[in-house]
């Protein structure tokens, strides 16, 4: 990979590190994510602007789009929040704004790695879809999820091997995020099932948010044709490297401009560690920025060996627990300075 290295500020001295944003998927969403930042930063307020107004634009009158802003900006029942009709554009439109933010400090990243719908950011952030095209896409998957049955995911402490024997009633893995964490997907009473055997075994198990199997076949169904809608958009290949979090290596233009890629992804398991295994391979130390709502990326991230070691550096951009605007804005200056001085970003200067 080459790394593209921005000019230093000078402030300590020391030679600017390359950057790759963390995009976070299903999971990270909580009431008012990231709202705090909507007075205090005017690019961020323009980008989920526009995100927001792209996906009532692809929902139309009456459909899913319509009281996104009220939602995320009003509502404080996380039931609602954690729906698929919120959680997965709400993200979407927040992982963008924010690796807008981040561009506009003048950094300019090596490499994007998004969690699930985190990599549909990543995509447009790179230049493959428009923000339209996109949020069209963006749309049709989660009008096509609203009706799919009942399920839900769960993170287990164990690597995929130990918890294969528990797997039974189409609960499959999720998710590999990290050695020791597999994230577990499926429909309810199953994935009860299942849950229960493993704590039975001693395993540590938490719920992750959300009312939906993603990234298992109960997914199938629903997501049957949708390779056809994305058909109609027009692509360009990726300006920025993007390592999918579905194959573990740099998407390719193939793959980009492939319908199927994209309609498979609420089905096929999210390959997290791999893919950042694959992206801290590459060498160089670099500062991964975690461009989206919570911590849960930055955490692990921070169990890679290239972390541990202080080879690579993790800036989260905003709080690792829902707070105050206030928390949100501290949160993103500390990340501004850390960008600045590792990074040399020119304009990430705290006001």
């Amino acid at each position: 990979m080459n790394h593209v290295r921005p000019a230093a500020d000078g402030r300590d001295g020391g030679t600017p590190r390359p950057v790759a944003l963390l995009l976070p998927g299903q999971g990270a969403q909580h009431p008012r994510m990231a709202a705090g930042l909507l007075a205090a930063e005017p690019v961020f307020a323009e980008a989920m602007e526009e995100a927001l107004t792209a996906l009532a634009d692809a929902a139309g009158p009456g459909a899913h789009g319509t009281g996104l802003r009220a939602d995320w900006l009003g509502s404080l029942d996380t039931a609602l929040t954690d729906h698929v009709t919120r959680s997965q554009p709400l993200l979407f439109a927040v992982d963008y704004a924010l690796g807008r933010l981040v561009l506009g400090w003048g950094v300019r990243p090596v490499a994007l790695l998004g969690h699930s719908i985190g990599e549909v950011a990543a995509a447009v952030l790179s230049g493959v879809f428009t923000l339209p095209d996109a949020a069209a896409m963006v749309h049709d998957r989660v009008a096509r999820l609203a009706d799919a049955p009942p399920g839900g995911m769960v993170a287990v402490a164990a690597t995929r091997e130990e918890v294969a024997p528990f797997l039974t009633g189409g609960v499959v893995v999720g998710a590999v995020n990290a050695l020791r964490q597999t994230v577990l997907a499926g429909p309810d009473d199953p994935l009860r099932t299942v849950m229960a055997a493993l704590a039975d075994a001693g395993f540590v198990l938490q719920r992750v948010p959300a009312s939906t199997a993603f990234h298992s076949p109960a997914l199938a169904p629903a997501m049957s044709g949708a390779d056809e809608r994305i058909a109609t958009l027009p692509v360009g290949e990726p300006r920025i490297p993007v390592m999918s979090g579905y194959t573990a290596r740099f998407l390719t233009p193939a793959e980009a401009k492939d319908p199927a890629f994209w309609t498979r992804q609420p089905v096929a398991p999210v390959l997290f560690w791999p893919a950042l295994d694959a992206l801290l391979a590459q060498g160089g130390d670099l500062v991964l920025v975690e461009a989206g709502p919570g911590q849960g990326l930055s955490q692990l991230a921070r169990r890679h060996p290239a972390v541990r070691s202080g080879r690579c550096a993790v800036v989260p951009l905003l709080p690792a627990r829902p707070g105050t605007a206030e928390d949100d804005v501290r949160a993103v200056r500390a990340a501004a300075a850390a960008l600045r001085d590792l990074a040399g970003a020119p304009q990430a200067r705290p006001v």
